[in-house]
């Protein structure tokens, strides 16, 4: 039987909310009409601005996303629109081929939450939506028909092909040739198209631990498991570098030649340095080394996620020649169009894997990249979570913490050390006297308590994330 539906009401009662990056929520809850609604919000948002007559849409490897992205093209086909679906590729291929022929795209991912959750993001014609945009979602209200059948999706290899080509074409000659890659696939949506690119660039390819099962990584909270994984691949191999990405391929997870993990955000100021970009716009869980470097002109700092990041990009590009953004996650934003190898690489804003690999490789022409690393300040940074903690018990700790920051850090452990700075421009970000920060922040999409530390040395760092989360625990 046939239902008519408004958009708006079909979002509020899903459950599904946007977090930092996304439409997020339970595989259970992104049911067909779900799915639908959002689509159906998201063409009459575009509307306001943009004239367009197809839609693009790609997934990655999760079980799920498929029939999600059936329920989506079946939506956006109910409103007389075509649409060009990709298959499983990086979102940031998505995103760039959309903004090449200028349509907005839909990308069902649920990125690094684990597989029992899913999610959508969201292309303008022109880049990443804004958290404007996301209001215009929410609050659209379209009538629409339940959908009474899926359809067959047929894969164009397009996007696959045109974000092989955009990192390719930049280098005229193999500058990897002699280079030894590891490629951690697992279930990372790229994981067809990264040896491409690192082959197509002279260097030897190694493959490692495909799985069929989906892998949340989370290049912010890396396990103990692949943090040994690494060191014990970079010496049975031989490698330079081991690559890999979160669920998506929009963050990346790179290693030395001693396959220790580099933190994303240090990933991204080597990237950004080897790009010679002039203004950075970076999110406030950044470690503060990037302004100690004294590479840039400016940096300016914003709330946590990319559409922040994003939003500082217009005000950077009148001012300064060349413009980018990284998170601490190492998704690397390229807020202008900038020169390499004397050629164009255009600007895409969105968080991207491949880019900072690459600028780390061609950094690393000049010293191992563990050298690279040991010439910057020397500020270490460690983050992990507590998962299963509900929301609103870390929204009571923050609230309490704002008002008496001594009380938390007393709870937390470090009342023998004088408070320098508070910060809440997200979540509650607190300097300490011997230049240690803690920064404690709700996940934006998941029940998670998030704890960053930074400390002059890594244990440092990391005794601090353990003993904040050990004491949460226990408030």
């Amino acid at each position: 039987m046939v239902v008519n539906l408004t958009t708006s009401k079909v979002i509020k009662d899903s459950g599904v909310a946007f977090g930092t990056s996304g439409a997020r929520g339970l595989v259970t809850q992104f049911v067909p009409d779900v799915c639908a609604a959002f689509s159906h919000a998201f063409i009459e948002s575009m509307l306001v601005n943009f004239t367009f007559d197809t839609v693009a849409i790609a997934i990655d490897n999760r079980p799920s996303s498929y029939a999600m992205a059936q329920a989506c093209v079946a939506a956006i086909k109910q409103q007389g629109y075509q649409v060009v679906y990709y298959g499983v590729v990086p979102t940031p291929a998505l995103a760039y081929v959309a903004q090449e022929d200028q349509m907005p795209a839909i990308m069902v991912t649920g990125s690094h939450i684990p597989f029992d959750r899913n999610g959508l993001k969201f292309y303008r014609p022109d880049g990443e939506i804004s958290k404007s945009d996301e209001q215009a979602i929410i609050n659209a209200s379209v009538g629409f028909k339940t959908l009474e059948s899926l359809p067959k999706l047929e894969i164009n290899n397009r996007a696959a092909e045109e974000y092989i080509d955009r990192y390719t074409s930049l280098f005229e000659h193999p500058f990897l040739s002699g280079k030894r890659i590891g490629i951690y696939e697992h279930s990372s949506a790229g994981r067809e198209l990264y040896y491409r690119i690192f082959e197509a660039l002279g260097a030897e390819v190694v493959a490692i631990e495909r799985s069929d099962s989906f892998v949340p990584i989370d290049t912010e909270a890396v396990s103990q498991e692949d943090k040994r994984k690494a060191r014990a691949w970079a010496k049975q191999y031989n490698l330079d570098v081991v690559f890999s990405t979160d669920g998506d391929g929009d963050r990346p997870l790179v290693s030395d030649e001693n396959g220790e993990w580099l933190r994303g955000d240090i990933l991204g100021l080597l990237c950004a340095e080897a790009l010679n970009v002039s203004a950075l716009a970076i999110p406030v869980s950044c470690n503060t080394a990037i302004e100690l470097s004294n590479k840039f002109e400016w940096v300016k700092r914003t709330k946590i996620g990319s559409p922040y990041v994003i939003a500082e990009f217009a005000e950077l590009n009148n001012e300064y020649t060349s413009v980018a953004g990284f998170e601490a996650n190492g998704g690397f934003l390229l807020g202008s169009d900038i020169q390499v190898n004397g050629k164009v690489l255009k600007a895409l804003p969105t968080r991207d894997a491949v880019l900072p690999a690459l600028m780390l490789l061609v950094a690393a022409q000049r010293a191992n990249i563990s050298t690279l690393v040991e010439e910057l300040p020397q500020r270490f940074t460690d983050s992990d979570r507590i998962q299963n903690f509900d929301t609103a018990k870390s929204q009571q700790i923050l609230a309490d913490g704002t008002k008496d920051p001594q009380w938390l850090m007393q709870s937390l452990g470090f009342g023998d050390l004088v408070i320098v700075s508070v910060d809440t421009t997200d979540g509650l970000r607190i300097g300490l006297d011997n230049q240690l920060f803690v920064h404690l922040r709700p996940s934006g999409n998941a029940p998670e308590l998030r704890c960053y530390a930074e400390a002059a040395t890594v244990e440092q760092a990391m005794e601090n994330v353990e003993k904040s989360l050990k004491n949460i625990r226990s408030l």
